[in-house]
């Protein structure tokens, strides 16, 4: 459901708005910023650690909705994906180090070691499987 266009906005580093369900189905859902990245498949993906709120949420109610939006200075643009994320316990080691050398300098010392760090924890991969793409292009 990703248009080619949406996949080349998509693989530019910009940061995304992933809404979590609330505690409870009646509560509004929570917003965090994230790395992200388009899959194969069409839909988006992240990593997060293991034991994280948004994980837990996700496994109780797998309601998820990514927002990515221009940058400033950029036209108004932006792609979001609506759907259902599933917990992957596979890949997400790969995909941090991905994600950092695109939004982070590597070549600093202080990242590095942050995500070193990530390296030799429980990560999973959160995979967002699109049921609708929207999207607007000024």
């Amino acid at each position: 459901m990703l248009t080619d266009e949406d996949r080349k906005f998509l693989a530019t580093p910009r940061l995304g708005i992933l809404s979590i369900p609330g505690r409870d189905p009646a509560d509004w859902p929570v917003n965090r910023p994230v790395w992200f990245e388009a899959t194969p498949e069409g839909g988006v993906q992240l990593f997060s650690g293991a034991d994280a709120l948004k994980v837990r949420r996700f496994r109780a109610d797998p309601r998820a909705a990514l927002l990515a939006a221009n940058a400033v200075g950029e036209p108004e643009h932006w792609v979001s994906v609506t759907g259902r994320a599933t917990i992957e316990e596979d890949g997400a080691g790969d995909l941090a180090a991905r994600l950092a050398a695109r939004y982070w300098d590597m070549g600093n010392p202080d990242l590095k070691a942050v995500v070193d760090q990530w390296l030799v924890s429980d990560l999973v991969r959160i995979v967002i499987t699109p049921d609708k793409v929207a999207r607007y292009e000024g």
